[in-house]
């Protein structure tokens, strides 16, 4: 395999193969077709439609007037969430007694290789046939808020996705492992919190070699950049601080060279640590082992502080992003509420997805105005931003105003700069916003005084909050549990506040957005008082 090819197709339509050779990280992968090792993978036939994230909307491929078209639905469903083994590619793999029991604490050693001695079976393994149900909610019509429905009735389709945790058998010997850690992307808050418990849990399967990738997948293949050999006393206390014990950066080397290095340093356990694009590098990685039918565990770790990874209650780095953004909104409100006709703009990340701009606009019940890549504004005009900021100082007095970085892109003028990864550069639509409203109120005569904050990478760098904290040692953990079960191509997630295996091409088939109908965004502009800026 030459490349990392692309390899998710926009709403996993039917792939076609791509001319152009994308690198690690790349998100337009996740526009484009799978191709693997040269061929491409095959979907099943039925397949909803989706309209951004909504499954409400319906499919022309699905014949409802089928009587057997639920179950048929529900089968499909099942084989698209059925996660890969170990035993797909190697039929006779020997299994073994889990070394995980945390009814004795004795270290593995050669004495123990056949498993922890116990008097009695312990009552902490999760079931292969364990699943958890994905959607919660019986909408009995399409046009309920924030309504997901397969048929236009919205007849109720059980949808059930595989438990995490850890495995009665296993198919690594501890003592054979060599297990890798990789950080790949942008920072985000709680990184070293799942760096430690992975080599935490690692070491209490009895794993005695554990290394660190430096700097993303660049790692594999830059010749000055060493293993980092890690250890429970390495990582002990590196969730006391932000960033990564390991680095991070975008883009990287093929495909087919970093499954060589991973042949040629003995790596059969790797840990991805990323978002959409690292996770389609990880699946690509996971296919070419396949391919060489190599005995390999590939497992991701879904870092994204957007929080805009499908079908997840929330990924690690989000609640603290809302958090860390209150003091930004708090300063912003203070300088606009001690200045005469004052407006605070504070800038929140947010690319294609608007999530840390709405919760952080409701967590502060400090802002006037909030705007989301999800919801098309107007600048000007009657009904236009400017307009409404006018009559919150002439009522108020002052304004806040919390914008998220991929907002009002079509107010900007477009450039084709891509960073390393393969994403499009955006223009600063806070700058922007904050040069309009000075332009309008000078053009105006009226007086007005405008502060723009924008806290970006102080909040990437922050260390993770407490709830971030649970959440990243639950995920390492079951990272581990996934990869010794002998799963493979898989991404570990919190879904209906349980914790559950997903097939990667599921979870970044696209990016997770803000529903404009969706109660949550409901509640935001209930809390606003904004009206529509069109």
């Amino acid at each position: 395999m030459d490349s990392l090819s692309p390899v998710i197709g926009q709403r996993l339509t039917l792939p076609a193969r791509a001319s152009a050779t994308p690198r690690l990280c790349d998100r337009s992968f996740l526009f484009r077709s799978i191709i693997i090792g040269g061929a491409s993978r095959k979907f099943p036939r039925i397949r909803v439609k989706a309209v951004t994230n909504k499954l409400r909307s319906y499919s022309s491929s699905i014949d409802f007037s089928d009587p057997d078209w639920k179950s048929k639905y529900q089968k499909d469903f099942e084989a698209r969430f059925n996660i890969p083994h170990l035993t797909d590619v190697f039929p006779n793999a020997v299994s073994y007694p889990s070394t995980f029991c945390l009814k004795m604490r004795t270290p593995v050693t050669e004495e123990f290789a056949g498993g922890y001695p116990s008097d009695e079976a312990w009552h902490g393994y999760i079931n292969n046939n364990d699943r958890v149900l994905l959607k919660v909610i019986h909408f009995s019509s399409p046009t309920s808020a924030g309504a997901e429905c397969i048929d236009p009735g919205c007849t109720w389709v059980e949808q059930w996705v595989h438990r995490a945790g850890p495995r009665e058998k296993i198919y690594f010997k501890p003592e054979d492992v060599k297990a890798a850690i990789v950080t790949c992307g942008g920072l985000c808050p709680g990184l070293n919190d799942v760096i430690r418990q992975v080599v935490i849990t690692l070491e209490i399967y009895g794993v005695k070699k554990i290394v660190g990738i430096p700097f993303g997948y660049r790692g594999f293949s830059d010749k000055d950049l060493a293993e980092m050999p890690l250890s429970r006393k390495v990582v002990q206390n590196v969730h006391l601080s932000g960033g990564s014990l390991l680095g991070v950066s975008r883009g990287g080397p093929t495909v087919s060279e970093i499954v060589d290095r991973m042949e040629d340093r003995g790596i059969n356990m790797l840990f991805v640590l990323g978002g959409n694009g690292t996770h389609a590098g990880a699946n690509a990685i996971h296919d070419e082992c396949r391919r060489r039918k190599m005995k390999v565990a590939v497992v991701g770790v879904p870092k994204t502080i957007d929080n805009d990874i499908m079908l997840m209650d929330k990924t690690f780095g989000f609640d603290t992003a809302v958090e860390e953004a209150q003091r930004a909104i708090n300063s912003a409100y203070i300088e606009a509420h001690s200045a005469y006709r004052g407006i605070g703009v504070v800038k929140l990340m947010g690319r294609s997805s608007g999530f840390i701009a709405m919760q952080a606009s409701l967590a502060s019940g400090q802002i006037d105005i909030c705007l989301i890549p999800e919801v098309p504004f107007n600048l000007h005009g009657p009904h236009g931003v400017l307009t409404h900021l006018k009559y919150l100082l002439d009522t108020k007095g002052s304004a806040v105003v919390c914008v998220a970085e991929g907002a009002g892109q079509n107010h900007l003028e477009k450039t084709n700069a891509k960073d390393a990864s393969g994403n499009i550069v955006l223009g600063d639509i806070g700058v922007h916003i904050q040069q309009e409203i000075k332009k309008y109120f000078k053009e105006m005569g009226a007086p007005a005084d405008v502060k723009y904050i924008d806290p970006t990478y102080m909040i990437r760098a922050c260390r993770a909050n407490a709830s971030d904290g649970i959440l990243c040692t639950v995920l390492g953990q079951n990272a581990v549990h996934g990869a010794f079960a002998g799963y493979s191509g898989i991404t570990v997630g919190i879904c209906n506040t349980h914790y559950v295996y997903f097939p990667i091409p599921e979870v970044i088939s696209q990016p997770r957005t803000v529903d404009p109908n969706s109660r949550m965004w409901h509640r935001c502009l209930t809390s606003t008082g904004q009206p529509d800026f069109l």
